[in-house]
């Protein structure tokens, strides 16, 4: 008997879906979550990279990544990949950046996520919400994670690994002092 492989027949997000429930509440009720999800979502295939609160942007970032997979699995002569990127993408120029843009870009990405997220530092000590940056990998725009190749270099390392070796050494010479006793 010949039996289908459900990778085969659904995409997997290739990222941790969070298992607790999120706190998306709106006064609208389901509807105006969905028009805040196509806000969203329109807004990160416009800018490529949009700041949000962390609960929205988790959300958000798996409707974006199951679309561009869909886009990427059918193309846009698809059906119901079409009607997908027509109800979520609410400006239709950014449907055409799907198919012609992105999807081009993401051919080639195996195993992992299409979108990436940053949580920011709260900017109030005692707000409740986390801010994060969504962006889509490989946009234009300088990346988030600035890695500091003089890092250990910079005076405050240099001072704290001193200060650990000179701390390392008088801690030697009181364990051979105790001893030689």
């Amino acid at each position: 008997m010949n039996q289908a492989k459900v990778t085969n027949l659904v995409s997997q997000l290739n990222f941790k879906v969070q298992d607790k429930a999120r706190r998306l509440k709106s006064f609208d009720g389901p509807e105006g979550r969905v028009r805040k999800i196509q806000k969203s979502l329109t807004a990160l295939f416009k800018y490529e990279r949009i700041e949000l609160f962390y609960n929205r942007a988790d959300e958000v970032r798996g409707y974006a990544d199951r679309l561009i997979s869909e886009a990427i699995r059918h193309g846009p002569s698809h059906e119901e990949t079409m009607g997908l990127a027509d109800f979520w993408i609410l400006e239709k120029q950014y449907v055409h950046k799907l198919f012609k843009v992105l999807v081009p870009r993401y051919q080639d990405y195996s195993n992992t996520s299409f979108t990436k997220m940053h949580r920011l530092e709260k900017r109030y000590p005692d707000a409740c919400y986390w801010n994060s940056v969504l962006e889509l990998k490989g946009n234009p725009f300088p990346s988030i994670d600035q890695i500091n190749p003089y890092k250990s270099q910079l005076i405050h390392n240099v001072l704290l690994d001193e200060a650990r070796k000179e701390f390392r050494l008088q801690k030697y010479k009181d364990l051979a002092d105790n001893l030689t006793q």
